[in-house]
């Protein structure tokens, strides 16, 4: 038998399981319930790995092929573990044009990371997308979900390190 089509348990005990399950339980566990069951997959844990992609393959009975690339292919998801703050640069043609491969360029430089990584300390998180909508504002960046317009290495670098300095307090204790 196809291993997709056996029912399966969660990967580990973590209760955040069970609200998954749920959500696939509430829409029928029928193949349709696949976006919705990532985006719950993805609000609990903050990520989607491997064994939670197959777990969810054999609950809604559809192969881990297609669960992966519903995962690859939506910008929202993401399969690697996020940093606890995120940075989304804009890379649209008007951003592009104003500079925002600069921006680019200056955060990989200054914190080490490439655009689709983490920092070690999982303190950043550094990504692109295609458009904001945003133009007349560009370049644009949006850290941890406020829209920030106009932007320049400064303007950027100061927003991200003020962001990292608030949570050291938190982190001490």
């Amino acid at each position: 038998m196809l291993p997709y089509l056996q029912k399966c348990d969660p990967p580990t005990d973590d209760k955040r399981w069970k609200i998954v399950a749920a959500t696939m339980r509430k829409l029928g566990n029928q193949r349709n319930a696949l976006i919705e069951a990532l985006h719950s997959m993805q609000d609990a844990f903050g990520y989607l790995d491997k064994p939670g992609l197959t777990f969810v393959a054999g609950t809604l009975r559809i192969p881990l092929s297609q669960v992966y690339g519903a995962a690859t292919f939506y910008h929202h998801f993401t399969l690697k573990p996020q940093g606890r703050h995120s940075c989304i640069v804009c890379t649209g043609t008007a951003c592009h044009i104003k500079g925002a491969s600069d921006l680019l360029k200056y955060v990989s430089a200054t914190r080490g990371i490439k655009p689709g990584e983490t920092t070690p300390d999982r303190s950043l998180s550094l990504l692109t997308a295609r458009c904001f909508g945003t133009c007349g504002l560009a370049p644009v960046a949006v850290i941890d979900g406020e829209t920030m317009g106009r932007l320049t290495n400064d303007l950027l670098d100061r927003r991200l390190a003020q962001l990292i300095q608030q949570e050291a307090p938190q982190l001490v204790s």
